[in-house]
C-alpha cells in the first residue's frame, strides 16, 4: 500500500539536500495536520523541520504549492488503499449482505491507518473558503472521486453477475458511501472521536440494508 509521502518524499530523513527536502515535506504535513492550511506557513514549516525559512524557500519557493502537493499525495494514498479494499471485498461475493457489511467496515480502516491525513481533512473542511481556488477540486479528484470510481467499477462487476440491480454504477457507489461508511465518518468527525464498536456495527448494517433495498436484484 502506498504511504502518504510516497511521491513527494522518498527514503529516510538525513543530511544533505535530499534529506533536508524530505524533512521539510514531513514538517509541512505535520503542521498542516496540526494547525490547518492558514497556519501552515513557511515559518511554521521551517520551525517544525528545524531549519531556517531560507532553507524552506530554497527547496520550495512556492510554499502553497508544497501544501497542495502534500494534500494531493496523501489523498492519492488513501484512494489507493480504498481501491484495494473494494477489490478485496467485492472480487468474490458469497453472501451479499455480509460481504457488503465487511466492505463497509474495511472502508473505515483508513481513518486509523491515515490519521494524519484525516486531521488535514478536518482542517480543510473548516477552511475551505481560504484554500486556493482549484485546491478543493484537485483534492476531490485525486482522493474521494478516485476512490468512488474504483468502488463503482467493482460494484458494476457485482451487478453484472446478477447480485445487484445497478443501472448507474457511479450513482450506486456514491449511495453506498453515503449510506454505509459516511454515517460513521460524520459521527466520529473523521475518526477524531471514535465510536463504540457496537454503534459502528449498527450504523454499517443499517446502511447496507438500505443499500440492498435500493439495489438488491429483487428491488426493482
Amino acid at each position: 500500500m502506498a504511504t502518504p509521502q510516497a511521491t513527494i518524499e522518498r527514503g529516510p530523513a538525513g543530511a544533505g539536500p535530499d534529506g533536508e527536502r524530505r524533512d521539510i515535506v514531513r514538517a509541512a504535513r505535520t503542521v498542516l495536520a496540526r494547525e490547518g492550511w492558514r497556519h501552515c506557513t513557511a515559518e511554521a514549516t521551517a520551525a517544525e523541520a528545524g531549519v531556517g525559512t531560507d532553507v524552506v524557500g530554497r527547496h520550495f519557493p512556492d510554499h502553497e504549492r508544497l501544501l497542495l502537493d502534500v494534500l494531493l499525495d496523501s489523498s492519492a494514498s488513501v484512494a489507493a488503499s480504498l481501491a484495494a479494499v473494494a477489490e478485496s471485498y467485492l472480487a468474490e461475493v458469497s453472501d451479499l449482505r455480509e460481504d457488503l457489511i465487511a466492505l463497509g467496515r474495511a472502508w473505515l480502516a483508513p481513518l486509523e491507518a491515515f490519521r494524519e491525513h484525516f486531521a488535514i481533512v478536518r482542517h480543510i473542511s473548516a477552511e475551505v473558503t481560504h484554500l486556493p481556488s482549484d485546491a478543493v477540486d484537485k483534492w476531490q479528484a485525486t482522493g474521494p472521486r478516485q476512490a468512488r470510481r474504483e468502488l463503482a467499477r467493482r460494484l458494476g462487476q457485482v451487478g453484472a453477475r446478477g447480485l445487484l440491480d445497478i443501472a448507474d454504477a457511479d450513482q450506486a457507489a456514491e449511495r453506498f458511501i453515503l449510506l454505509v461508511p459516511s454515517s460513521v465518518v460524520q459521527r466520529s468527525f473523521h475518526g477524531a472521536l471514535p465510536l463504540a464498536r457496537a454503534e459502528e456495527d449498527a450504523l454499517i448494517a443499517d446502511g447496507v440494508d438500505d443499500f440492498i433495498r435500493l439495489y438488491g436484484p429483487a428491488s426493482r
